[in-house]
Order: C-alpha cells, then sequence, then structure tokens
C-alpha cells in the first residue's frame, strides 16, 4: 500500500470508515482485476492530494467478502464516498481522475 492509502478491512471497516471524522474515499478492488490495478495510481495520487481532508483507502474483496457484500458491491472497481458514516457517493469502473476529484470536492 501506498504512504497515503490505507487498507480497510471486515475488522477495521467501521471504526475507520463509519466512525471517521473527515470523507472517506474507499476503493473495492481485487488482484485479478485489471481495471482496478489500472485505478491504483489514480487512488494513491489522490490520496496523497487529499491528505488531511479525505482518508482514502482500499477494500480488497477476495479477503473482506463481508463489507463487498454489505454495500452492494458487485463490480470492481467501485469507489464509495462516505461523510459521517453514509454514503454519498459511488462510482463504478475505472474512471478519469477529474470525474473522481469532481465528487471529492462536493465533501471537503
Amino acid at each position: 500500500m501506498a504512504e497515503n492509502v490505507m487498507e480497510f478491512s471486515d475488522d477495521n471497516f467501521e471504526l475507520e470508515v463509519l466512525k471517521a471524522d473527515i470523507p472517506v474515499l474507499v476503493d473495492f478492488w481485487a488482484e485479478w482485476c485489471g481495471p482496478c490495478k489500472a485505478l491504483a495510481p489514480t487512488v494513491t495520487n489522490l490520496a496523497d492530494e487529499y491528505k488531511d481532508k479525505v482518508e482514502v483507502g482500499k477494500v480488497n474483496v477476495d479477503l473482506n467478502g463481508h463489507t463487498a457484500s454489505n454495500y452492494g458491491v458487485r463490480s470492481i472497481p467501485t469507489l464509495l464516498i462516505f461523510q459521517n458514516g453514509t454514503i454519498v457517493n459511488q462510482i463504478v469502473g475505472n474512471v478519469p481522475k477529474e470525474s473522481i476529484t469532481k465528487l471529492l470536492n462536493e465533501v471537503v
């Protein structure tokens, strides 16, 4: 994981995401997913850019199926933006950085 990208799991999701003081961008991904790998540098870049304003982390759906199914993640990559424990935006697929930035700017 990159320095500013957290690793979220079934065990820490509630504490790190739902109870976070700032908005959280969660990237649901898997090792075998090509579009997920293509999106990874963008997610890392956003984590650096939004440091201290938005928490950024990843959930490996193969290792954390409970969290993925809890939020209805059926396609990956899926990005969910949480604010105060609630999903405020969702993006499915490998999208341009500008699309994600636009949504993040709505919550910071």
